[in-house]
């Protein structure tokens, strides 16, 4: 769990804190492999998770200088994509390569990106840290 402290301070500790986004997790999920999947991948489809609640991926399409518009990514593919503004209207916008620009934004960036770097040794150590934050 020490182990695991230190690791969650270094790649973890500037999102996420014990003390607020995961205060009391090691309560509100006992079994150590639920809570495991909660924090390599949360909202990652276990229901009646700690960490289900997390922001939805946002789009940024611009179509020149002065016109963008962002909103909840509804669908992407290499043809068009489809966002859910703020009032609630769905725009789909026709893609052609590069055009429009197309910014995603992923809250779950830094967990995807980081999947690949954690050892076995990383994933047990941070899940006795948080089991332990009760």
């Amino acid at each position: 769990a020490k182990a695991g402290q230190t690791y969650f301070n270094a790649k973890c500790g500037s999102c996420h804190s014990v003390t607020g986004d995961l205060k009391g997790l090691g309560a509100k999920i006992a079994d150590p492999k639920s809570l495991q999947q909660s924090w390599l991948m949360p909202g990652a489809g276990r229901a009646g998770s700690a960490l289900t609640n997390v922001p939805p991926k946002t789009v940024t399409v611009t179509l020149s200088a002065d016109q963008k518009f962002q909103g909840r990514l509804d669908r992407i593919d290499d043809f068009t994509v489809t966002l859910v503004d703020a009032s609630g209207i769905s725009r789909t916008f026709i893609r052609n390569g590069a055009a429009p620009a197309v910014e995603v934004h992923d809250p779950l960036r830094p967990h995807k990106d980081l999947l690949p770097v954690y050892t076995d040794k990383d994933i047990h150590n941070v899940t006795a840290y948080l089991a332990g934050i009760k």
